[in-house]
């Protein structure tokens, strides 16, 4: 029996500012996982908060959240990309390619390795993020998409009437 998982990606700050997205896009493919979801995402304090809230008690807590904000970045690079891939063993194929958290670690020829770096305060550059597990994909591709952004119904979903303000095109 097939185990079709689905998996969410972030391109970090770091990544795009090297020009990397192509790169990293070609390396996933690699998976022949499906995309079902993207976007360029300006990541706020409340989203970048909840993404990482098991390392709330770390020292390093704010760092992260600084970064996956592109605050060390310059303004111009205050953008991730998201995306969900879908497929056979989707979490495992991702996390094989992107190669260990820490890029000084990470084999040469994974993402991590070849374009990660740690930086001289001691934050880890790795210009990916990608999810451990399927319970913390749900969680997180549930964050980070809502259901009309993905192309399959990947989720249980529900309808709901609700009066909302949004922008429009002029």
């Amino acid at each position: 029996m097939k185990n079709i998982q689905q998996t969410l990606v972030i391109i970090k700050p770091d990544g795009l500012k090297k020009s990397l997205t192509g790169n990293i896009l070609t390396r996933l493919s690699e998976t022949k996982l499906r995309i079902v979801g993207v976007k360029v995402v300006r990541v706020s304090k409340e989203l970048a908060e909840k993404h990482y809230a098991h390392l709330k008690d770390k020292p390093f807590f704010e760092d992260v959240i600084k970064y996956i904000r592109g605050e060390l970045h310059g303004t111009k690079y205050r953008r991730v990309m998201a995306i969900v891939y879908d497929g056979e063993n989707a979490i495992e194929k991702v996390r094989e390619l992107a190669g260990t958290t820490n890029p000084e670690e990470a084999e040469p020829t994974s993402i991590r390795g070849q374009y990660g770096r740690l930086t001289t305060c001691g934050l880890f550059e790795n210009v990916v993020h990608c999810s451990a597990n399927a319970p913390e994909a749900e969680h997180e591709i549930k964050l980070w998409f809502d259901p009309d952004e993905i192309v399959d119904e990947i989720y249980p979903v529900k309808e709901i009437d609700e009066k909302v303000k949004r922008r429009v095109w002029a």
